[in-house]
Order: C-alpha cells, then structure tokens, then sequence
C-alpha cells in the first residue's frame, strides 16, 4: 500500500475514535517499518492508544498490512450496501464513517465486524507472503492428511491475524456497559467469519499430471465471500440488551454479558451480528445522526428491490434525465504490440431520486 498517496488512512478503535498515518517525517511519534519506510501518526488526528503502538513497534512491517486491511474493508463495506439506503458512506476527516460509529445500529456493527475482519484478513495473509518480520507462514499442518494427501505448503496465518486482531482492534474498549459488550461481540464475530470461511487448497503431483499425490494447505478467504457472510449476519442481526447475573460469586466474564431483547430468543451466537438500538432513518439528512439521505442517489426504475426508486427515494418520487456517454469500444490487438479502439457514443436513461 503506498501510503504516500494517502492524505490520511484512518482505522476505528472502536469508541467512536480514529487513528490516522501520513507519510510525514515530522514528528516524534515516528515509527519505521521493515523497508524503512518512515510512517508518522498524524498528531492532529486521535492517536494510537499505547498498546497499539507497542504492537506495531514488535511487529515491524505489520503497520502497512493493517493500513491495506482497513481500505479493503472500507471498499467492501461499500459494495456490500451499494444499492441500500444507507450505502457505507465515507469522508475525508478523522471519523471516516461520521457518526454511525457512535450509534448501536446494524450498521454499526457491520463497521466494526467488517474493519475487524479487514485487519485480520490481511495481517494472516502478510504473515504467509514475508511481509511481516514477527510472523510466518502457518507451519503446524504436516504430514499426513489422508489417502492420497499431505498437509504441506505454506497456510495462511489465521491463528496470528485473529491474535492481532484481537490486541491491536480491542485494545481501546474500556468500560463494560451495553455498547462496551457489543463492539468487542461483532469484532469477534468478524474475526471469527474470516477464520470459518478458511478452506483447503492443494497442488497435484505425479507423473503427467496424474495427481496420485497431492499436498493440501489452508488458504484464506477472498475478502467478497467475507462480506458476503457478513452481509447475511447483518441482515439476521440480533437485537440485543444488557444481562447482568447480579452474583457476585460470577465471573467477571459471566456477569455481564448480552441477552436478546425478546426473551422468547436464542442468545446470539459469536457468529452472529448484534445490535441495542434502532437504525436511524436514512432517507432525508439529519445533522443530529450525521445521515446524508438519499437525495440525489440514482436508483433502478424497473427493479422491486431495494434498489428500485420505489424503496430507495422513500416514495419522494425521481427525475429522469439522459446523458451521453463516450467509450472505448471495439478494441483489436494487433501484433505486436499495439491495441487499437473505436470511440463509441451511447446514451444512458439515469433515475435520480428527488
């Protein structure tokens, strides 16, 4: 990740502050990483807690790989709400995602499954590339697996993403009231999403390619599949309240903890995605939850679906108007080794909602 070319690349810490870097040798708080490449915490911006920068100090070449984590999870975010009201909106500043962060919404705890999840998905797959000097690939799967299999090759880290993660992204949580308990769960349960989507991966050997042998490893997930679990969590989020045995003989642990809100429900499970309070409503602006509303948003004219401008305007009803586009088009290759195209004009019906 070139860093240089961010004026400021921010991760949550999970009480509605951020953390940013810039590529500034300018201050005392300077830390260098394994290519000595010198990256600054931007002073203006809410630091590292103490924790977190002594994790990145014992862990040269891992600032990069958190850095790259949360971009990925920001652009899933993203694609993954891409046609709701609420789209995973973002800005330039300290609070990237605005004031959701502060609520105890769904969408909150998609942000901070998904950022957490960002985090450990990257720094499992930097430890099993070389990029992090602390850690390397997963090497406990050997020997024999099966009948015609080893375990073998290099596995991703999963085991050291999900501990990172789980020191680096929590370790600014204080407190245990009912906001406390749900950011450390839907943190959890996006780690845990990473480590459950893990699979099985294998190369052939033998003669010809007649695979009678094959050396299997465990390989991350691609980040879409993911979001699309969590995108499925969010949509089954449990709402939940604060429980609290009141013995005083129970453990830190089991003292508090979260109950569903309807008792009639099952406790929700380090899986899934959870959530204390009602999402605020997404279709006009509010200064007062830091929504945007979906004025100007383009919407599908023909779909029933969220997307449709029925459902996406909130019934304000849409402007049609059409525009001229011009592309690329009928590209041929030419050897060797030059492309040639054709300019192609088109005119695109776009639906805006009022």
């Amino acid at each position: 990740l070139a860093l240089s070319s961010l004026s400021n690349t921010l991760a949550v810490n999970n009480r509605g502050r951020w953390w940013g870097i810039i590529n500034v040798a300018s201050s005392t708080n300077l830390l260098t990483d394994s290519k000595n490449v010198q990256l600054v915490l931007d002073p203006s911006l809410q630091l590292l807690s103490r924790k977190q920068r002594k994790l990145i100090r014992q862990n040269p070449g891992i600032l990069h790989s958190v850095s790259s984590g949360l971009q990925t999870a920001i652009k899933e975010c993203k694609w993954q709400f891409r046609n709701r009201r609420w789209n995973c909106p973002t800005s330039q500043g300290p609070n990237i995602f605005g004031k959701i962060v502060n609520r105890g919404c769904r969408e909150t705890a998609f942000i901070f499954a998904i950022t957490s999840a960002g985090v450990t998905h990257s720094v499992a797959r930097s430890c099993s590339e070389g990029s992090i000097e602390s850690c390397t690939c997963d090497y406990r799967r050997r020997g024999p697996g099966g009948p015609d299999w080893h375990w073998g090759g290099c596995s991703d880290n999963i085991d050291f993403g999900r501990l990172f993660g789980r020191e680096f992204v929590d370790s600014s949580e204080k407190g245990r009231d009912l906001r406390f308990l749900m950011n450390l769960h839907n943190n959890e349960a996006g780690r845990m999403t990473v480590f459950s989507e893990m699979r099985q991966e294998c190369k052939c050997h033998g003669m010809s390619g007649s695979c009678t042998v094959r050396t299997c490893w465990m390989r991350l997930p691609t980040f879409r599949a993911v979001g699309d679990v969590l995108k499925d969590r969010f949509d089954g989020a449990s709402r939940v309240i604060y429980g609290n045995k009141g013995s005083n003989r129970a453990s830190r642990v089991e003292l508090h903890h979260l109950e569903p809100e309807n008792p009639a429900h099952k406790p929700p499970s380090p899986h899934d995605l959870v959530y204390f309070e009602k999402s605020p409503n997404f279709c006009t602006y509010s200064g007062k939850t830091g929504t945007a509303g979906t004025a100007g948003r383009f919407c599908n004219s023909s779909s029933p679906g969220l997307d449709g401008c029925e459902l996406l305007c909130c019934g304000r009803g849409y402007r049609t108007r059409t525009q001229r586009v011009t592309e690329r088009c009928n590209c041929t290759f030419h050897w060797c080794c030059h492309v040639s195209c054709l300019n192609c004009t088109n005119t695109q019906v776009l639906h805006e909602c009022l």
